[in-house]
C-alpha cells in the first residue's frame, strides 16, 4: 500500500507531525477508494451489504459468533455494558482504565451500573485475586450484584502495555466459580496482537464480549466493532438503537474497516510493528536527554527514569523535570517547532506514534524534543 507516501500529505497537508494519540490519522489511499466504491444499504434493518461483511469479518478473525459496528469505543464499551449488567448491576474494571476515567461515566447514567475498581500492576493487570476479592456477595441486599469484569487490552496508562493470553486465561479460571464474564476493551487490541506475537483470537478466547477501534492505529476514519455471542449482539444492538447508533448507509465506513482488516498488503495490522518500533527509537532518545523522568503513578513503580525497554506498542509516557509550569512551556516549545505531543493523566505528556509517521519524522521529533526541553528549562 502507499505506506511510502508523502508525510506531509498522509498527515492532511499540515506538515506538523502530530502524536497527541493514534486518532489523528488520515485513511489510507485504498481505503478512499474502498469507501468511494462501496455497496451500502439501510444497516437499521440490516440490509447494508458492506457492514455485514465487516461484521463477519471481524466476527472471524476474533473467533467470535457475531459483531456489531459501533460509532466509536466508547459506544462499543457502553452498549456491551447495557447488554451485560442489568440495572444496579456491578462493573469491575481497572482503576486507570477508559471506563472510569474517559467515557463520562457513562455506566451510571446511562446503563445504571455501578463500579469498582481494581488497581493495575505496572503491566495493566489487576491482579487476579483483587479481582475475586472484589467479587459482591449477591445474596446479600444490602451488595450490588457483581455482573462484569472488564480487561483494557492494551492498558493506555502502563504505556499501552499489552495484557497477555496466560493474563486472561488465569482470571477467567478464577472467575468460573462465579459465572461472571469478562468484557474485553481492546481499543488498541491488535496493537497487542503484534507485540506479543499471537492471534486476536487467543488474545479473546475467554472474553464472552470485545470491542476494538479500527479508528486508532489502524486509521480508518470512524468507527469501533464489538463482537461476541449471537444472542449477546442482539442486545447490544438494541442498546446501540437505544443510544441513537443506529445509522442508515454506514457501507461508505465500514468499507474502510474492511481494507484495515484485509490479510494483503493493504490491510493495517501487520504494520502496526512500524509504529511500535518507531516509539522505542523515540523512548530511548528521550531517556537520553537531560530533563526527562520516568512517567508517573503506576509506572513510577518500575524506576525513577525513563525505561525504554517497557515500551512494547505504539505509546511512549515520560515527564518533565519542573512540573506543570515546564510540561506547558515543554509542550508549547515543541508545538513552536512542529510537533505536537499532549498532557497526559498524572503530570505525564504522551507521544502516540502511528501512520504517516515514519523514521526521518521521529528523528525530527527527537531534534525538536531535545531543542523544546533547552528552551524550557
Amino acid at each position: 500500500m502507499g505506506y511510502g507516501a508523502d508525510a506531509a500529505q498522509r498527515a492532511g497537508g499540515s506538515g506538523r507531525i502530530d502524536l497527541r494519540s493514534d486518532t489523528v490519522t488520515h485513511p489510507t489511499p485504498e481505503m478512499r477508494r474502498a469507501m468511494a466504491s462501496a455497496e451500502v444499504g439501510d444497516d437499521v434493518f440490516e440490509d447494508d451489504p458492506t457492514v455485514a461483511q465487516l461484521e463477519e469479518r471481524a466476527a472471524d478473525l476474533l473467533g467470535k459468533e457475531a459483531g456489531l459496528f459501533v460509532a466509536s469505543g466508547t459506544m462499543g464499551n457502553l452498549v456491551s455494558v447495557m447488554a451485560h449488567v442489568p440495572r444496579g448491576g456491578e462493573i469491575i474494571t481497572p482503576a486507570e482504565g477508559h471506563i472510569p476515567n474517559d467515557e463520562a461515566a457513562n455506566y451510571a447514567v446511562v446503563a445504571g451500573a455501578g463500579l469498582r475498581t481494581v488497581r493495575e500492576n505496572p503491566d495493566g493487570e489487576m491482579p487476579t485475586h483483587d479481582v475475586v476479592e472484589a467479587i459482591q456477595d449477591s445474596s446479600d441486599p444490602h451488595s450490588a450484584i457483581t455482573s462484569l469484569v472488564v480487561v483494557e487490552n492494551c492498558h493506555a496508562h502502563t504505556v499501552s502495555r499489552p495484557i497477555t493470553p496466560a493474563y486472561m486465561k488465569g482470571l477467567h479460571a478464577a472467575l468460573r466459580p462465579s459465572g461472571i464474564p469478562i468484557h474485553v476493551d481492546g481499543a488498541r487490541l491488535f496493537n497487542a496482537v503484534i507485540a506479543l506475537g499471537v492471534s486476536a483470537r487467543e488474545l479473546v478466547k475467554e472474553a464472552e464480549s470485545t470491542s476494538f477501534c479500527l479508528s486508532k492505529g489502524l486509521a480508518t476514519p470512524i468507527g469501533s466493532v464489538v463482537v461476541g455471542k449471537r444472542d449477546f449482539i442482539f442486545r447490544a444492538r438494541r442498546a446501540r438503537k437505544l443510544l441513537g447508533g443506529g445509522m442508515r448507509q454506514v457501507g461508505i465506513l465500514a468499507a474502510a474497516g474492511l481494507v484495515a482488516l484485509s490479510d494483503g498488503p493493504e490491510g493495517t495490522i501487520q504494520r502496526l510493528a512500524e509504529d511500535h518500533a518507531n516509539a522505542r527509537i523515540l523512548a530511548e532518545a528521550l531517556a537520553e536527554m537531560k530533563g526527562i523522568i520516568s512517567p508517573g503513578h503506576i509506572a513510577q513503580l518500575v524506576g525513577d527514569h525513563l525505561d525504554p525497554t517497557r515500551v512494547m506498542t505504539n505509546f511512549v509516557l515520560f515527564k518533565v523535570e519542573g512540573g506543570a509550569t515546564r510540561r506547558k512551556k515543554f509542550l508549547d516549545e515543541l508545538e513552536k517547532r512542529g510537533v505536537l505531543m499532549i498532557s497526559y493523566t498524572h503530570g505525564q505528556i504522551r507521544a502516540v506514534t502511528h501512520y504517516g509517521v515514519g523514521t526521518d519524522e521521529i528523528q525530527k521529533v527527537i531534534r525538536a524534543s531535545a531543542d523544546a526541553l533547552a528552551a524550557s528549562a
